[in-house]
């Protein structure tokens, strides 16, 4: 059990199954795009470890950047999508990738969706470390997920509680 400010968490995902589900992961890119450059857009700032480690695993050529959005307050969804750093990258025919952390209501991910569909690009994915299918009220395809969970609250691997646990090294659920 880990303890941050007010809360306690107690182990949910090892460290060893996130390291083993996104090769895997990795893999399915690398032969679904095999032969294509591709775009990869991590979302800030969840999705940082998650995006480095996928990379490490995709054996296309690559362009790596990033966008940043916030819809959550403490362990609370907004309902808004503010947009805190924006895509600079031109996209225009390229196959972009987008890379999160977790997809839970979907409103985020509807939100990127439509920001990068405006820039035109020929084929857009989406792949999410976590998929909280039960919370999901946005229809929204995520082409490749590593874990579906259930509706719970998460910290760790670059997710985070009012700041706080993105340093833990596997995933941890509120107790």
């Amino acid at each position: 059990m880990v303890s941050i400010k007010d809360k306690e968490f107690i182990p949910y995902i090892s460290a060893h199954a996130l390291k083993k589900r996104i090769e895997e992961m990795g893999n399915e890119i690398s032969n679904d795009f095999s032969g294509n450059p591709a775009v990869l857009i991590g979302v800030l700032n969840g999705a940082f470890m998650f995006l480095s480690d996928l990379t490490r695993n995709i054996k296309i050529p690559m362009e790596v950047t990033f966008i940043k959005v916030a819809s959550y307050i403490g362990t609370e969804s907004s309902g808004a999508v503010k947009s805190l750093m924006g895509l600079d990258l031109d996209l225009e025919g390229k196959s972009v990738i987008l890379v999160e952390d977790i997809v839970d209501t979907g409103l985020s991910m509807k939100f990127l969706l439509e920001l990068v569909k405006e820039k035109k690009p020929n084929k857009i994915a989406v792949a999410s470390l976590l998929l909280k299918p039960d919370a999901l009220v946005h229809d929204i395809k995520i082409d490749y997920v590593g874990f579906e969970i259930p509706n719970r609250f998460v910290v760790g691997y670059g997710m985070d509680y009012d700041g706080f646990g993105r340093n833990l090294p596997a995933l941890y659920q509120l107790k």
